[in-house]
């Protein structure tokens, strides 16, 4: 081992390096960043939303339109196909996704339904794909009538389309207003999503998204009005529309011309009394068709129908030629301009219904940058000193580790071009405590060799010989539940899951490769007579607690405290946040001075949105507004949360963020953050059961439970607000909880070899007593640095870091009270009475 091989010199040094030049782009100027040579790493780590501001859109497609779209389609074509093209009489009827047709001559039952087959087009070779997924059923019922239903498959192919056609438009609309790294990608069948960075007019953001813009040209009815055709009557082929002035026009249901036809848009000014319009020119194709128009139906109105909607209905006087016209309304100079946005994208082929939205300004998001760096630099700070405090110079060998590690997180953020999010910085923040948990392991090996009489070379080999097992152990254990938070969470959740990640990566080369590298370099040339690793005697070395004694008062204890949790969740429940129970939450700020709670409560109270809370957050100028889930669907609670942001910024408050998750994806994220949970544990439990035997799997997954249902019951007593970054501080505490114990199961299986006589209670005390420092010592740097999350990580992760600071205690105390104690009612065996085979074998596996 002192004989370094020069290639882990040379393996340490090209990652180093290569983690410092991927790391150094974040930390220069854009203007020196693009004056520097191209061989050179230019990526920077992209911020979430939650740092620089914006909004994020989570749009799904209105799968009911896209089926009465379709319906209405299939009836004005069957009504061609059968009284136009053969003159057959008939009656339909139309029920959600079926048509029912009812012939006057039932003679002519054979003929309509071959000529009813043309519309059984295989949906993809329609749509332009190979091979085909039949869209319809046509049959004839017993009583003689034609039905043609649409297949739940057809659907599901044209919605798919629709989204995939969606996007596109929604990209080119969200392009025209100048924004810069917008993401949108496409979620499950039928979802969008949309996160716009330093764009946080979010309303802006709504309406150009979200209006299906299809602009069509109808004929208005020359002799009957709106009112007249309620009374009546509708006559055949037309439909009455809302105008933009608030009254109502009839028109006939055909095309004239469609938007699709426009080449170009753009706002304007009217020649005679400069109010704002919007101009637009047809395609060649269009222009002609839009001039014959105009040319034989002179006198007669026209109607601009934006999205369901009569824009104007001028009186045609004279044949337009040229394809090009003018659109007039009540139009502001930011709606004409946004309007022509809408028409040059295209329009949408279905209405985008908002369900999920999140709008974060650029000053909280600095502000929440400021308090991760804040975190990040006083809990390092606070860990660095403790390990030279505890270990003198092997201490600063595991910061000389930590802060290569720390570099190579943000390195591979970097290279990766991976979001960083305010849970992210906490994952951070989160690796610093965690990270020397793996120095920690091998110091404290090394002392217990040197303690039972090996040499100082031999002792730091087998200390990290021995140690490296546990540390694998230990850190896939929280591997895997980073890898099921990434999976099943979503957002800032799977940034936070990503920093996990790469953070448990990172410390398993620079804890274990690094670390033994430069002891193994300090020690050749230094030589020491006694080799000194203790600075400040944390634990003493010969304690010993007869642990297992107490095992039954343990029980008691746990067993009050979990019927205690589960009695709180009962009566008192637990304080959802929006992602779980949908609504809407809206953070501002006072400009100036303490915000008047009271008087903020009277304004929004007033709104008549029913269950609204108003509460300090924070500081006395921050304010977190909750208003419940409105009826009316999703556009109600969107128009809710305008109403608040209005109400209040009339009064003198900033919108600091705001949030609005409808109950469609709340009841998901619900059941998705159970599942990421259950699907942990049982990982888990698989895991622990290949790796050691079944009663360590049992045992670890039991303590699992009770620090799940003790961090449950937290929620219940504080009324911390319990979301989708709770279900991440909980999943933490599982990957925690079981590094702990990985860590005392592993010396049980060890000693389980070598002390084959030892009855179980004896050993477990022993292996528990043996590790004891070590979970101490993990325990405060991992609390040292969820300390300082706590106390300057800002109010938004609060919840999240308080949890997690106590899923440290509670998973400390469950791994030697809980986890270890279980070991002996399950019955694990001490093999003093193993087969001579399993003896040798054992022996052979020794060390």
């Amino acid at each position: 081992m002192l004989n370094s091989s020069p290639l882990r010199a040379a393996l340490i040094v090209i990652v180093a390096l290569a983690g410092i030049l991927f790391t150094l782009p974040n930390f220069v100027a854009p203007a020196t960043l693009n004056s520097l040579p191209d061989w050179m790493p230019k990526k920077q780590i992209v911020l979430g939303l939650d740092l620089q501001g914006g909004s994020h859109l989570l749009l799904e497609v209105n799968r009911e339109e896209i089926v009465s779209e379709r319906v209405k389609e299939l009836r004005r074509e069957a009504r061609s196909i059968l009284a136009n093209d053969n003159g057959i009489g008939h009656l339909i009827k139309t029920d959600e996704a079926k048509l029912t047709i009812e012939l006057t001559d039932k003679e002519n039952l054979e003929t309509a339904l071959n000529a009813l087959q043309e519309l059984d087009v295989p949906l993809s070779q329609s749509l332009g794909g190979v091979g085909g997924i039949d869209e319809m059923i046509i049959n004839q019922t017993p009583d003689q009538l034609i039905t043609i239903e649409l297949t739940e498959e057809g659907i599901s192919e044209r919605l798919s389309s629709v989204v995939a056609q969606s996007i596109e438009v929604v990209r080119r609309r969200v392009d025209e207003l100048g924004t810069t790294e917008p993401t949108i990608q496409r979620q499950g069948n039928d979802r969008i999503l949309v996160q716009v960075p330093g764009f946080d007019d979010s309303e802006r953001l709504k309406d150009v998204i979200s209006k299906t813009a299809r602009l069509t040209f109808h004929m208005v009815h020359p002799t009957m009005s709106a009112a007249q055709a309620k009374i009546q009557g509708l006559p055949d082929g037309t439909m009455i529309l809302p105008s933009q002035d608030g009254g109502e026009e009839l028109v006939f249901e055909e095309v004239a011309i469609g938007g699709e036809s426009l080449v170009d848009s753009q706002p304007g000014f009217d020649a005679q009394n400069s109010s704002p319009i919007v101009t637009f020119r047809f395609d060649t194709r269009g222009g002609v068709k839009f001039a014959e128009i105009t040319a034989n139906n002179i006198g007669k109105r026209f109607a601009v129908v934006l999205d369901n909607q009569v824009i104007t209905a001028p009186v045609i006087n004279s044949a337009i030629p040229g394809g090009s016209g003018q659109i007039f309304g009540n139009f502001t100079a930011e709606s004409a301009n946004d309007l022509a946005v809408l028409l040059r994208a295209g329009a949408l082929p279905a209405t985008l219904d908002i369900i999920e939205e999140r709008s974060v300004g650029p000053s909280l998001g600095a502000d929440s940058v400021a308090a991760g760096e804040t975190a990040g630099v006083v809990g390092g700070i606070l860990v660095i000193i403790f390990m030279v405090v505890a270990y003198g110079t092997f201490g600063v060998f595991a910061n000389i580790s930590l802060l290569l590690n720390i570099t190579l997180i943000l390195g591979t953020l970097s290279l990766l071009g991976a979001t960083l999010t305010l849970p992210g910085i906490a994952g951070i923040v989160l690796t610093i405590g965690m990270a020397v948990d793996a120095n920690v392991l091998i110091y404290e090996r090394i002392r217990e060799e040197k303690r039972a009489g090996r040499g100082a070379i031999q002792a730091i080999e087998a200390g990290f010989q021995r140690a490296f097992t546990t540390i694998l152990d230990a850190n896939v254990t929280t591997l895997i539940a980073a890898a099921i938070l990434f999976f099943l969470g979503s957002g800032p959740i799977r940034g936070f899951a990503v920093t996990l990640a790469i953070g448990i990566i990172t410390t398993l080369f620079t804890a274990y490769v690094l670390t033994q590298f430069m002891i193994s370099r300090w020690y050749a040339r230094r030589r020491p007579k006694e080799l000194k690793i203790a600075l400040l005697k944390v634990w003493p070395e010969n304690f010993n607690f007869e642990f297992m004694n107490l095992r039954k008062l343990a029980y008691t204890f746990s067993a009050v405290l979990v019927v205690g949790s589960l009695a709180l969740f009962g009566a008192k429940g637990l304080n959802l946040g929006i992602d779980f129970k949908g609504g809407s939450a809206i953070e501002v700020q006072s400009i100036e001075g303490p915000a008047d709670i009271a008087e903020l409560r009277e304004i929004v109270g007033a709104l008549d949105l029913g269950d609204v809370q108003v509460q300090e957050f924070g500081s006395d100028i921050d304010v977190l507004i909750r208003v419940e889930t409105q009826p009316g669907g999703d556009v109600a609670q969107q128009e809710a949360v305008t109403k608040v942001i209005e109400a209040v910024e009339a009064v003198g408050y900033d919108r600091r963020r705001s949030e609005v998750v409808g109950p469609t994806v709340s009841g998901e994220l619900a059941q998705t953050g159970t599942l990421a949970v259950v699907a942990a544990i049982v990982a888990v439990l698989a895991y622990i059961w290949m790796r050691f035997e079944w009663q360590f799997a049992i045992g670890a997954v039991a303590a699992l439970v009770h620090d799940v249902l003790l961090t449950i019951g937290l929620f219940a007593l504080t009324g911390l607000e319990f979301n989708l970054a709770s279900i991440a501080a909980i999943l933490t505490i599982v990957g925690y909880s079981l590094n702990d114990t990985v860590v005392i199961y592993d010396r049980v299986r060890e000693n389980l070899r070598k002390y084959r006589k030892m009855s179980i209670p004896e050993l477990l005390n022993m292996s528990v007593n043996q590790t004891l420092s070590r979970t101490i010592l993990t325990s405060i740097t991992t609390l040292l640095a969820l300390g300082a999350l706590v106390v300057f990580g800002g109010e938004v992760i609060r919840s999240f870091t308080i949890a997690m600071a106590w899923g440290v205690l509670v998973g400390t105390y469950s791994t030697i009270f809980v986890a270890s104690p279980l070991l002996i009612n399950f019955n694990l065996t001490s093999r003093k009475e193993a087969a001579p085979k399993e003896e040798r074998r054992a022996d052979g596996a020794s060390v």
